[in-house]
């Protein structure tokens, strides 16, 4: 699989199908993996580009134990357009902290984009009440360094709140192997200290740049899961649909609805995506 060398570190990606770019960025402890199913779907449309983030995974060499910068991963990504992507402008999907790097992508670097669809951003300090939950997510922290990861994820949990029932996502073929499917899981466990620890509460305290964001804001779909509108980490989405008046898209599942319901979510990013594309056209 072909890698990009940038400053300070060598990024991993995964390119598939044919058509115009899709930036697939992943959140959390995910990696390029996390697009295995969706992006194998769009493939017949997009030339789908997912990518393990300095830090993660097959990224991970010299990065590991260094906290985390979101100008300096949206730079990554910046600099990865220009090599998949030269000269032409490109749609970016990113999830929970993957949305953040795409805001700030958008909001520094508008021409390379057509759209940047943001689902569930965790970005706290557009809510009224951030210093509650920047206060949660920094017990997050502590958990995982007193007691473990498990500790961690549970205060995480905590903190986000119970999401709702949604419709069970549509058949479709495995789409990976059993033994894909784990090592997937064990490179997203091995990423979760990096997370924790270096990117939970500095991806979170993050404020994007509003000016720029609104001056691009016909380039934004702000995205929900529709089994977690209400809660934590779908309400700064909400906050900026309401902010610059573009509609707030929903998906199926919650927080991680591109795993548990990557059918279904494949066809709401394809028509949202397409629509973009209609009114180019116009």
């Amino acid at each position: 699989m072909p890698e990009l060398r940038v400053p300070g570190a060598t990024l991993y990606y995964e390119k598939r199908g044919t058509g115009p770019a899709l930036l697939m960025i992943p959140g959390g402890g995910g990696d390029a993996a996390s697009f295995d199913l969706v992006g194998a779907d769009l493939a017949d449309r997009f030339t789908v580009v997912a990518v393990d983030p300095r830090g993660k995974s097959r990224s991970a060499a010299g990065e590991r134990g260094r906290d985390q910068r979101v100008e300096v991963h949206s730079d990554d990504m910046h600099r990865l357009l220009a090599e998949v992507s030269p000269g032409e402008p490109a749609f970016v999907f990113g999830s929970s902290s993957g949305a953040i790097i795409a805001l700030d992508l958008l909001a520094r670097h508008p021409e390379r984009l057509r759209l940047v669809v943001a689902h569930e951003p965790p970005t706290l300090k557009l809510l009224p009440d951030a210093d509650r939950w920047q206060a949660a997510f920094a017990d997050v922290v502590e958990a995982f360094g007193r007691d473990g990861l498990e500790a961690a994820m549970a205060a995480l949990g905590a903190a986000a709140g119970q999401e709702g029932a949604d419709e069970p996502d549509d058949e479709r073929d495995a789409g990976t192997s059993v033994s894909a499917s784990a090592e997937r899981f064990r490179r997203m466990r091995e990423n979760m200290p990096q997370f924790l620890e270096h990117e939970l509460r500095r991806f979170s305290g993050h404020m994007p740049d509003m000016d720029a964001l609104a001056a691009h804001s016909g380039r934004l779909v702000p995205a929900c899961g529709r089994a977690s509108r209400d809660l934590l980490l779908a309400r700064p989405a909400v906050v900026l649909a309401e902010r610059f008046g573009t509609g707030l898209a929903e998906f199926p599942g919650g927080h991680v609805g591109l795993s548990t319901h990557p059918v279904r979510f494949a066809k709401v990013l394809r028509r949202t995506l397409a629509a973009a594309m209609a009114e180019d056209v116009v």
